[in-house]
C-alpha cells in the first residue's frame, strides 16, 4: 500500500508564486509508485482546496481556476482535513510538508492550524516559526549568543520622517539596507545610498509589515548553509551566491536568474567550519526542527549572521536542496528525509 503524504502550497503572502514553483518540484520528486501525494492548495485570498489536477497547472498558476479539480476542504481540530463534497478525511496520521513561504504561511499561523488538527509536519513548530520570521526578534535572541551581525535600527509604523532620518543617521552610515521585519525572499527590501532614498524605501517595506529594519551595509560574500534534523541537526558545507546585481533581491532570485552559485563555497576550512558551527548554534537557539537555511555575510575572516529561513525555497535553483545534494542526497532523497524527521513528531 502506498504511503500518503500531504503537500500544502500557495497562500496569501507576497511569495505565493515562489510556493507554486517549489511545490511543483517537490511533487515531481516524489515516486508515485511509493507515495499517494495529496495536494492542498491555498489561493491568494486564503481559500483552501484539495487539488486533483495536473502539476503543470500549479506551476503556471492556473490551478486555482481549474474548477473541476478544486474541491473545497475544511480543517477539523484533532482529526485532519475534510473534503467537503465527499466527506473524505485526510486524517492526522498523514505527514504534511507545508511548501509555503512568507506571511500567513511560514510565520507560525499555518503551523498553529496544523498543530490544532494534530498533524506532524515538515519544519519548525509554531513558536519557532513566528520568532524566525520576525527578523527583529531573531536579532534580539541571537545577540545574546555572541554571534556577530549587522547593526540595525528598528522603525515602527508610527515613526515620522523627522523621527527616522536622525535615528538612522546617528547610528548608521550610507549605504544601508531597508527591509520588512516580517517577510522573505527579499520582498520589500531595498539598498539605500542616500537620505533622499531612505523614506521611499521605508514606505515600500511598510507595504509588507508594520516593523521595518534599517541595517548596516556589510560588503561581503553572501554565504548560505542548509541545516536538517531535529535533536541532532546536521549543517551542510556553505554555499556562495554571487548575485551579479545590486543585491540578491526577489527579481534576481526568481525572475532574471542572473545569480551564480558556488557549492561548496571557496572558503578556508576554518572559516567554513566557523560558519557551520554558527548555523547549528543559531538553529538550536531558535528551537528549530526539520530544516532551515541560515544566511551569512563573510568579509575576510569575519563572519556575520544575516537571517534564517525556516521554509526555504525548493525551486529548481534554490540553495537548500542544492546544498544537501552536495552531501550526496538526491532531490527526492532530501524531501523523503524531511518527511522522516516530521514523522519523528514534535
Amino acid at each position: 500500500m502506498k504511503e500518503k503524504l500531504i503537500l500544502i502550497f500557495g497562500g496569501r503572502s507576497a511569495e505565493y508564486e515562489v510556493s507554486l514553483l517549489s511545490v511543483y518540484n517537490v511533487s515531481a520528486a516524489l515516486d508515485r509508485q511509493k507515495y499517494d501525494v495529496i495536494r492542498i492548495g491555498m489561493t491568494k485570498e486564503g481559500v483552501w482546496f484539495y487539488y486533483t489536477g495536473d502539476d503543470a497547472k500549479i506551476r503556471s498558476g492556473e490551478w486555482a481556476n481549474d474548477a473541476d479539480n478544486c474541491l473545497p476542504v475544511s480543517l477539523i481540530p484533532q482529526r485532519g482535513i475534510k473534503v467537503d463534497a465527499t466527506g473524505e478525511i485526510f486524517d492526522k496520521s498523514i505527514p504534511v510538508f507545508p511548501v509555503v513561504h512568507g506571511s500567513y504561511c511560514e510565520d507560525g499561523r499555518l503551523q498553529g492550524l496544523l498543530d490544532m488538527c494534530g498533524f506532524d509536519y515538515v519544519g519548525p513548530g509554531t513558536a519557532a516559526s513566528a520568532v524566525c520570521m520576525d527578523k527583529y526578534i531573531t536579532k534580539l535572541i541571537i545577540s545574546h549568543r555572541k554571534i556577530p551581525m549587522a547593526d540595525f535600527v528598528l522603525v515602527h509604523r508610527g515613526n515620522s520622517e523627522d523621527d527616522i532620518i536622525p535615528k538612522v543617521e546617528e547610528k548608521l552610515s550610507y549605504p544601508v539596507f531597508v527591509k520588512p521585519a516580517n517577510a522573505g525572499s527579499s520582498v520589500g527590501a531595498s539598498k539605500v545610498k542616500s537620505r533622499e532614498e531612505l523614506i521611499a524605501a521605508v514606505n515600500e517595506a511598510r507595504r509588507f509589515d508594520d516593523k521595518v529594519l534599517v541595517e548596516e551595509y556589510i560588503k561581503g560574500r553572501e554565504i548560505e548553509v542548509a541545516v536538517m534534523g531535529n535533536d541532532e541537526p546536521f549543517a551542510s558545507r556553505p554555499g556562495e551566491i554571487c548575485p551579479n546585481s545590486e543585491f540578491y533581491d526577489y527579481n534576481t532570485k526568481y525572475i532574471s536568474d542572473t545569480a551564480t552559485y558556488f557549492i561548496p563555497a571557496d572558503l578556508p576550512e576554518e572559516i567554513s567550519e566557523k560558519i557551520r558551527g554558527y548555523a547549528l548554534k543559531i538553529y538550536r537557539a531558535l528551537c528549530c526542527k526539520g530544516l532551515s537555511r541560515v544566511d551569512f555575510f563573510v568579509r575576510g575572516d569575519e563572519v556575520f549572521f544575516n537571517e534564517i529561513n525556516t521554509l526555504p525555497g525548493f525551486t529548481s535553483i534554490s540553495m537548500y536542496p542544492s546544498l544537501m545534494q552536495d552531501h550526496g542526497f538526491t532531490y527526492s532523497g532530501v524531501v523523503e528525509e524531511l518527511f522522516r524527521y516530521a514523522k519523528e513528531g514534535r
